[in-house]
């Protein structure tokens, strides 16, 4: 992830900036970071959580967006999850085009060689300033391995690594579970 050096925006103005952008951009201590167009293998993964979620939330409070819902962080960090899920009702940074989230139960993130030290480090650390956040995902797309982080009711968190076509991952954030060979179906054969 690299940004313009010597360049920094206030929250107001980057989001005055993206909202007219063709391009998404996300915001970090007042330097904003092109983000780039994703392989086959992330779309294809982003893809299947969305399904696998959604087709297990149906009728439920909670519901599935995809990467171009925007997560505001306290009104100065902002980021464009692959996959999130909202339980009860949207909570808006503000009251412009609904375009921008405050309270996600779960966030998932596809990793690429680029972004993984980012996804895991500074994104990881700001997400975790949002109180609603439960569960987040960290979902390797070179081979079958996700790392789980789940909220602890004392606020830590505690780490979980699941791998293997066979292996099944539960979210009790949302009362969901996902079965590895359904997440990375076409990207790996049993």
């Amino acid at each position: 992830m690299s940004s313009i050096p010597g360049i920094f925006i206030s929250p107001e103005d980057y989001l005055v900036q993206e909202r007219a952008a063709q391009e998404k951009s996300e915001y970090l201590d007042g330097r904003v970071y092109a983000m780039s167009g994703a392989s086959v293998p992330h779309n294809l993964i982003s893809m299947n959580l969305g399904a696998l979620l959604w087709n297990q939330l149906r009728g439920h409070t909670c519901r599935v967006f995809g990467s171009d819902l925007r997560i505001s962080v306290k009104g100065k960090r902002f980021f464009y999850p692959d996959v999130s899920v909202i339980c009860g009702e949207a909570q808006f940074h503000d009251d412009q085009p609904k375009d921008t989230v405050t309270n996600p139960t779960l966030v998932v993130e596809v990793l690429s060689e680029s972004t993984a030290a980012y996804d895991k480090g500074a994104k990881f650390l700001s997400y975790q300033g949002i109180v609603s956040l439960q569960e987040y995902l960290l979902v390797h797309q070179d081979q079958p391995l996700v790392e789980h982080y789940l909220r602890r009711a004392d606020d830590t968190w505690i780490y979980q690594k699941v791998e293997g076509l066979g292996a099944v991952l539960e979210l009790p954030s949302i009362q969901c579970s996902l079965k590895l060979e359904e997440v990375y179906l076409s990207v790996f054969q049993a």
